[in-house]
């Protein structure tokens, strides 16, 4: 019952936040501490066990699915120096403001600190970056360290902890560690990611191939932790594989998938934010040994350190490349002051960061306890807070007075237009010859039907470049799916009408409403 109530609650506030200007992260961790006050609700423990291996993997493989391969190979370069080095530089440079600013805290356990709250979370820089419309370049680099920063910021936990917990870790077993896990991850990702393609593309039913791919997440992930890989990398190496080959499954399949996956991925990430609301009391209730000015204190200060060593570090990573390397600047554009200031300042903590915190340990070897593991705690839930809050609230006006240059809509509609006259031209030629072939004779008027829809393809592009009703304000084309859709609608009016006449038992209404559904997704998504 719990369960049912989170995940109800959160799609609710989730689909009430769209009819408002405010993120829907924000609203949902504004809800999530808020309710966290009511008297008799349940507890809703953050529980680690639970957050990285059956939450993180299909929320990283919704997003990597959708992320282009080949924008992320471009900007290969800022990615990795925010994936890895600003995860690096963060984890000691927080690490070290927490052990100067806590009296007695060990340095092994502020750096475990550090590496908790290092990474920007993958769901709230995706969540944010949709809402906003920010140019494609920083929204891949963005997307691209979300994706990849967790991995690094695991393995640098990992290490931390073996060494606040007395286990004797080194700098090189530490480097060591990393990078097994990273070429471990992705070594799994590169062996799963070619079978199940071919899983995907062999399967004959939609339902099994999307079954598939619900369960594909979870065993890359699975088999990457296994062997004390990566599964952070292995997931994304698969998502980014089969998302780049997507192409060659066939339309039901690819139909059914986006639609699953946008339902997966909004019931996970409005109850992840909720969650995150939600862990008010659990982290409260520890914090008995501290006052409440001086906890205050030591969460201000953490979360100034985490956003001025985000700056820190973007500013000479932007630009320092370029003046020193040049290849660099013969291969990438010139990145911008308003590129960077955005990229700085987005930089979202969210539940991975929550999950792993709880993952710390309650006694160190020797049975004594974990150093100051309750303020840990506190001060990882704050600075969650803190920057979901904070800069997730700022951020969006931040973007609209930096004024971005917006999208060339006119070059897009023209670069469309001429990728859907090369294809069309290829189309009719192959339907020309395999007209001409006698096996393939069809009556005049379906010849005539499927020249008809290539030639209305490769039409319907160069409408839009063309004049507009002066009544309406909408292209020809526009005006013609417009009023596709609406027969459409009147048919299936039909359609029904005829089934509750019994006219048609309800297994050919199925049957005649999907084709319609398909036309009108067709119309729907040319539209778009």
């Amino acid at each position: 019952m719990p369960l049912l109530l989170l995940v109800a609650g959160s799609a609710a506030v989730a689909g009430a936040a769209r009819r408002t200007p405010v993120p829907a992260p924000l609203l949902l961790v504004a809800a999530g501490l808020a309710v966290s006050y009511i008297p008799g609700v349940p507890g809703y423990t953050l529980d680690p066990k639970i957050v990285l291996p059956l939450l993180l993997p299909p929320l990283l493989y919704t997003s990597a699915i959708d992320s282009s391969y080949l924008d992320l190979r471009a900007q290969l370069r800022p990615v990795a120096l925010l994936s890895v080095g600003y995860v690096l530089f963060a984890t000691f440079a927080v690490g070290w403001a927490a052990y100067l600013i806590v009296p007695g805290l060990p340095l092994t356990a502020a750096l475990v600190l550090g590496a908790v709250v290092a990474p920007p979370d993958a769901v709230a820089a995706t969540a944010v970056a949709r809402r906003v419309g920010l140019p494609s370049r920083i929204t891949t680099i963005l997307q691209g360290e979300s994706l990849l920063n967790d991995a690094t910021a695991i393995t640098a936990y990992k290490v931390a902890l073996a060494a606040a917990v007395g286990e004797g870790a080194t700098w090189a077993g530490g480097v060591e560690e990393f990078l097994v896990a990273a070429f471990g991850g992705v070594g799994v990702g590169l062996v799963l990611m070619a079978p199940l393609h071919w899983l995907r593309t062999h399967l004959k039913e939609a339902l099994l191939q999307n079954t598939l791919s619900l369960l594909i997440p979870f065993a890359a992930y699975a088999v990457a932790e296994q062997v004390h890989a990566s599964g952070v990398l292995a997931v994304v190496t698969v998502a980014l594989y089969l998302g780049h080959r997507a192409w060659e499954v066939d339309f039901a399949t690819r139909l059914q998938e986006e639609a699953v996956w946008k339902m997966v991925a909004f019931v996970l990430e409005s109850a992840v934010f909720a969650l995150i609301g939600l862990q008010l009391p659990i982290v409260l209730g520890g914090l008995d040994e501290y006052a409440g000015a001086q906890a205050a204190w030591y969460a201000v200060a953490v979360f100034l350190v985490v956003v001025a060593a985000r700056f820190v570090w973007v500013y000479p990573a932007a630009f320092l490349p370029r003046l020193l390397f040049r290849s660099v600047r013969e291969r990438e554009e010139n990145p911008t002051w308003r590129g960077a200031m955005v990229t700085a300042w987005a930089g979202m903590r969210g539940v991975v960061s929550l999950a792993i915190a709880f993952s710390i340990p309650v006694t160190v070897h020797g049975g004594g306890p974990f150093p100051q593991r309750n303020l840990l705690l506190f001060l990882t839930f704050t600075t969650v807070i803190g920057t979901l809050v904070v800069q997730g609230l700022t951020l969006p006006p931040m973007i609209r007075a930096l004024k971005f240059p917006g999208p060339d809509a006119q070059a897009a509609t023209l670069a469309e237009a001429n990728a859907q006259a090369q294809a069309s031209l290829a189309a009719e030629r192959l339907l020309e010859e395999l007209l001409a072939d006698e096996r393939n004779t069809l009556p005049p008027p379906l010849a005539d039907r499927l020249r008809a829809v290539l030639e209305r393809r490769r039409n319907a592009v160069w409408e839009r470049l063309g004049q507009t009703n002066p009544v309406t304000g909408e292209s020809v084309d526009d005006t013609y799916r417009r009023l596709s859709r609406d027969m459409i609608a009147a048919e299936r009016a039909v359609f029904v009408r005829l089934r509750d006449g019994r006219y048609i038992d309800d297994e050919m209404l199925r049957l005649l409403l999907r084709r319609l559904d398909l036309e009108e997704a067709a119309a729907f998504r040319e539209a778009a």
